[in-house]
């Protein structure tokens, strides 16, 4: 896939990274990592990266539809819904 991030080094340190304190966000950014893998592209991960700052409240309103994203955020707040 072009424009994927392919270096596992850089992979296990997103994979770290979305470790949450809360369970619900942990398991779906788990199953959302373990689909995509290294087909994650550049895009979606500038996007989850604004999403894992914020707070495990907020991140989990957005993902369970309790609040909806900004338009830049909505691609990935539904790959990570279908998970």
């Amino acid at each position: 896939m072009p424009n994927s991030v392919s270096d596992p080094t850089r992979l296990a340190r997103l994979r770290w990274r979305c470790r949450r304190g809360m369970l619900e966000n942990d398991l779906v950014l788990e199953r959302f990592l373990d689909a995509r893998g290294p087909t994650i592209t550049e895009d979606e991960v500038a996007m989850l990266d604004r999403l894992l700052d914020l707070t495990d409240p907020d991140l989990w309103d957005l993902i369970a539809g309790h609040t909806e994203p900004d338009d830049a955020l909505t691609p990935i707040v539904r790959a990570l819904r279908a998970c």
